[in-house]
């Protein structure tokens, strides 16, 4: 005789929810071995109770449903191989992404605040290839990589090298706003470069006077750098408007040590010589 299981009594034996069980069935996850034509009831067997905690543990780790049907209907144990390695891959990204947040709060809870350096720099205009586009933060890391990769690939193409390290300009708009702002990246040049392929273009970036603190490190504390440096420039009232720089001399483009990244933060000023 066939063992039948209703929802209730499968939902106990795998901690999947009802609810969960239904829309697994809804999406073809997990279909129920038999439902009753005339009440709906769903009924399983006991041989679905592991493929439910597969299902469950799979979830726990975040992965997608339609990531987690492919292992399930994989061929093979390469063929599932090829679905979980990336997912994992991604699960270790993130973890250490959160290993650095966490390390960034305890310093930032336990010790006092570091004072910085800070340099006053006159700059004049620059022509440069650039990448202009409305972005939000939560695009940023993405964008940032995608932009300049294409940026480097351009000059590459055409044989033309860089005249200064890897910059950025940002908007107000792009701090004030949940939907961000215009993000200037940009490579400074000496010659023209014929900017017909993608979304590069030959800009002049405008002179400006500048107070500028080094950032060492991820960009995960970026932030400290920026509250620093505000704070300087609020105290002695020498803010205009403009948008922010940053200037990269080491980036993940470089090297993989995140502890030897060196961003250049540069907050718009009236003067170039600092006041006592």
């Amino acid at each position: 005789m066939r063992v039948r299981l209703s929802i209730g009594d499968f939902s106990r034996m795998t901690h999947l929810s009802v609810k969960a069980l239904r829309h697994y069935h809804d999406v073809g996850l997990l279909e129920p071995a038999e439902v009753d034509p005339a009440s709906g009831y769903r009924f399983y067997l006991p041989g679905q109770v592991p493929i439910a905690q597969v299902i469950r543990r799979f979830r726990d780790l975040g992965m997608p449903l339609d990531e987690i049907k492919e292992v399930l209907q994989a061929a093979d144990v390469s063929a599932r191989t090829q679905v979980i390695v990336p997912h994992l891959q991604r699960m270790e990204s993130q973890l250490a992404e959160t290993q650095s947040v966490v390390a960034s709060l305890r310093s930032l809870l336990e010790r006092p605040p570091v004072s910085i350096a800070v340099e006053h720099r006159s700059v004049g205009p620059v022509r440069a290839l650039a990448i202009s586009e409305h972005v939000s933060m939560l695009e940023l890391d993405t964008w940032w990589d995608g932009a300049f990769r294409e940026l480097d690939a351009a000059l590459a193409a055409a044989g033309v090298p860089p005249a200064g390290p890897r910059a950025a300009l940002y908007s107000a708009e792009y701090f004030a706003f949940d939907a961000g702002g215009e993000v200037v990246a940009f490579i400074p040049i000496t010659h023209e470069v014929s900017s017909s392929r993608g979304r590069t273009t030959m800009l002049e970036i405008p002179r400006a006077e500048l107070a500028v603190a080094v950032h060492k490190g991820t960009f995960a504390d970026l932030d400290l750098t920026y509250g620093a440096l505000g704070t300087y420039v609020a105290e002695r009232e020498i803010g205009v408007g403009g948008p922010i720089r940053e200037h990269y001399l080491v980036t993940a483009l470089d090297t993989d040590d995140e502890s030897r990244h060196v961003t250049e933060v540069c907050w718009p000023i009236f003067q170039t010589t600092p006041s006592s």
